[in-house]
């Protein structure tokens, strides 16, 4: 597949050597333009272009950006895709401000920015556990990753990606129910198995929704 990935941070940098090394076709950028993704490239395989180039991959686009981010996209080329949109990003007040708004789930927002549908993916795990803890399909040792979104044909095809990248998916149900899966829940970032995780997922309160966020926010704000 071609695959245009929008950012070069760790999840993105992550994801691009996985899915150079599945012999899928991949373009990344970043904001600082694809001359400074040279040594990224070497190390990953993957092509550097410009943003816009990457939000032109016809099959799959994955946004790696913060919220803070993501009004500075080629929103025109975004919302006119063919292709299916991953949204990897979390939200965290003390870093993104108050730009998440009405009560929606952070990749509810970014569809709403972008203009197009997204489908909530890679956001439940750290980098270092994607870049390293792949297994075979049927360890019982794989980490599951929760994938959520409106569009059942575009959340199978990307739970199918993922199982190649030797994980488990599991689906985590409507975006609308993607604060499941967001920092501070049960879900989040603890490398469970896919039994495990779709009972974290289950457990996570809604009532609890801000102090969830509350939580997440005091933990990562030491380290901006």
């Amino acid at each position: 597949m071609e695959i245009g990935i929008i950012g070069s941070g760790m999840v993105g940098s992550t994801l691009a050597g996985h899915l150079t090394a599945l012999g899928h076709k991949v373009k990344i950028a970043n904001s600082r333009g694809p001359e400074s993704l040279g040594e990224l490239a070497d190390k990953t395989g993957a092509m550097p272009v410009t943003t816009a180039e990457a939000a032109g991959a016809k099959d799959i686009i994955i946004v790696a950006v913060p919220p803070t981010a993501m009004e500075k996209l080629p929103v025109a080329i975004l919302s006119a895709s063919q292709a299916i949109i991953i949204d990897t990003g979390n939200y965290y007040p003390c870093r993104d401000g108050e730009n998440v708004k009405d009560g929606l789930t952070d990749s509810e927002w970014a569809a709403k920015v972008i203009g197009h549908p997204v489908i909530k993916a890679f956001n439940n795990i750290f980098s270092t556990s994607l870049d390293s803890k792949s297994k075979p399909e049927g360890n019982p040792e794989r980490i599951a990753i929760s994938v959520a979104g409106d569009q059942e044909e575009h959340k199978q095809a990307v739970q199918a990606l993922i199982n190649e990248m030797g994980f488990d998916a599991i689906d985590g149900g409507l975006l609308s129910e993607s604060w499941r899966q967001q920092p501070g829940t049960p879900a989040y970032c603890r490398d469970l198995d896919k039994e495990t995780l779709a009972a974290a997922l289950k457990e996570a309160d809604e009532s609890k929704r801000a102090q969830y966020l509350e939580t997440a926010d005091e933990a990562i704000r030491p380290f901006l």
